[in-house]
């Protein structure tokens, strides 16, 4: 009789974090995540400045990787600074690559 009851409440903590998760819809942790709410005033400076939640703070320069690449501008990845001049290539190791 016990081990019935305690494989109950086992399924019951199983299924419920699946339950919530399956029923809990598409949601954001920021209202600014929302591409819906980037015109909005709450999205733009200096409103969401004071909290840190404007799109620039929340994907931290980057654009929303779900939009795509920009339609005007070329993909680069400016997080890759420029060699300075002056300094030859160090040669990697062979699983490094080269």
């Amino acid at each position: 009789m016990e081990d019935k009851k305690l494989v109950k409440w086992l399924l019951l903590l199983l299924l419920l974090p699946v339950v919530l998760a399956y029923f809990s819809g598409d949601q954001y942790r920021y209202p600014c995540q929302d591409p819906a709410n980037w015109e909005k005033d709450f999205c733009k400076m200096p409103i969401c400045d004071v909290n840190r939640t404007c799109p620039e703070h929340i994907f931290k320069g980057q654009r929303d990787p779900r939009l795509g690449p920009p339609k005007n501008e070329p993909n680069t990845n400016p997080t890759i600074p420029a060699q300075p001049a002056g300094i030859e290539s160090i040669s990697k190791g062979t699983n490094c690559g080269k």
